[in-house]
């Protein structure tokens, strides 16, 4: 069976993967539109690239914010207090943390919210 340790890392190691590409992605957004019409409302084209800028944006940030969860949780592994949840500190489910590795709290605790 897989550690908590070797499944976080298989994620982080994931997810930094999909951070650079969808930074790489953003980064060519960025420059395509650097050479079209910078006049977004006038432009029919314009909203369709701010759009898309928009849209990539939000997927950076969103693996941005991924990466900051497991980073975290290997932090948690290795202050010991992994698996257990934050707001009631009872075990979190196996389950639950093979689906979300990453997870601060257990079924219960995060259904309530």
């Amino acid at each position: 069976m897989e550690s908590a340790r070797d499944r976080l890392e298989r994620a982080r190691i994931e997810v930094v993967a999909r951070l650079t590409s969808v930074t790489h992605e953003y980064d060519a957004v960025v420059a395509s539109s650097r050479d079209t019409n910078a006049d977004d409302e006038h432009d029919p084209e314009g909203a369709t690239i701010a759009f898309e800028r928009s849209q990539v944006g939000t997927v950076v940030r969103l693996a941005q914010q991924h990466l900051a969860e497991v980073d975290a949780a290997l932090a948690r592994v290795a202050a010991g207090t992994y698996g257990r949840c934050e707001e009631c500190e009872e075990p979190i489910g196996e389950g639950r943390l093979e689906a979300r590795p990453a997870a601060r709290t257990c079924i219960s605790c995060a259904s309530a919210r």
